[in-house]
């Protein structure tokens, strides 16, 4: 605690100048104007309670004085509060929707757990601003970029295959990410690009999508998802219903490598659902957003208990004196 004016302390002599005052009055008063043979009557009657609560009043008025001395010298204390800003990065899913996305080596199946772990790794990235597009056979963005955490992950959660038609567009999907930020003002835009297959549709070449990004300034991380084995389980409709089928399993992996070396990216290869997430949590740490602390002193006023205290000696000195009257 400190206060604003503090030379308006020296104020205080004043209730000590009065305090010594009424004392000296007290002792003066108090000087014996009639001679008795012996004072033993008055000595065995001890004190009666008038003789000490006549003291009171001046006791409260002098407190009731300090006290709005204090208040106006001002008395404040300072906190020293630290103000974060931060300087998020504007990130786009570019994610895979095609019918192959349902192959069952990651379980439930590849799409499903790549949408899992993205509503994790969106979660923990609470200052950036970030989208999803989807693509197949062609793309389109299914949510712009945005900090409202809740609506992305409600309109990533409704990401599902057989919406547009089918393929593997990947020059189409990237176009389409670097299309929603290349306007973006962000000191660092990045592009997570899910695929688990080859170029095979869309009229955007993936390498010349991969050297537009660049020239943007946009880092692009490509993840192939599927396992190693060659083959993977898949849901095939067949007359007899749903049967479970090997399907081969093609990444187009030095294309996908040679988009993410073009723009300053990694390639990632997911086999699995432990190694997708560990992908999304090493790009986590890769991408870190930039933060400044400024700290500011923040004052608050404490005269107002001092205040309140003063007045509560004022209000009591006057029931003292209420009081003094009615005894006896």
């Amino acid at each position: 605690m400190f206060f604003e004016y503090p030379y308006l302390l020296l104020l205080l002599a004043v209730p000590a100048l009065l305090v010594a005052l009424y004392i000296w009055r007290e002792l003066k008063e108090r000087r014996p104007h009639l001679r008795v043979s012996t004072a033993r009557p008055w000595k065995a009657a001890g004190w009666s309670p008038l003789a000490i609560v006549r003291h009171l009043p001046i006791v409260l008025r002098t407190a009731a004085l300090v006290l709005i001395i204090i208040c106006i010298a001002r008395p404040r204390s300072m906190d020293q509060v630290s103000k974060v800003d931060s300087e998020g990065i504007d990130i786009v899913l570019a994610m895979d929707v095609s019918t192959s996305m349902l192959a069952m080596d990651l379980k439930p199946d590849r799409l499903n757990a790549a949408k899992d772990i993205a509503i994790e790794f969106i979660a923990q990235r609470p200052s950036d601003r970030m989208g999803i597009v989807v693509f197949a056979g062609e793309s389109y963005t299914q949510c712009p970029l945005t900090t409202d955490r809740a609506t992305l992950i409600n309109l990533l959660k409704d990401v599902e295959t057989g919406l547009i038609e089918d393929g593997t567009a990947i020059g189409n999907g990237l176009a389409t990410a670097v299309a929603r930020m290349k306007d973006s003002d962000a000191k660092s835009k990045v592009v997570i690009l899910l695929t688990d297959g080859v170029n095979n549709r869309g009229e955007v070449d993936p390498l010349m999508a991969a050297e537009i990004a660049e020239t943007y300034g946009i880092r692009v991380y490509t993840i192939g998802v599927g396992t190693n084995k060659g083959e993977a389980d898949y849901p095939a409709i067949t007359p007899w219903g749903t049967q479970i089928v090997k399907v081969p399993v093609e990444i187009d992996e030095q294309m996908l490598r040679t988009i993410a070396n073009t723009t300053g990216g990694r390639y990632f290869r997911a086999t699995d659902n432990t190694k997708l997430q560990e992908i999304y949590s090493e790009i986590n740490r890769m991408e870190k957003t930039r933060v400044s602390v400024d700290s500011f002193p923040v004052y608050e006023d404490l005269y107002t208990k001092y205040a309140i205290a003063a007045l509560l000696c004022l209000l009591a000195e006057l029931l003292v004196k209420l009081l003094v009257r009615r005894l006896p």
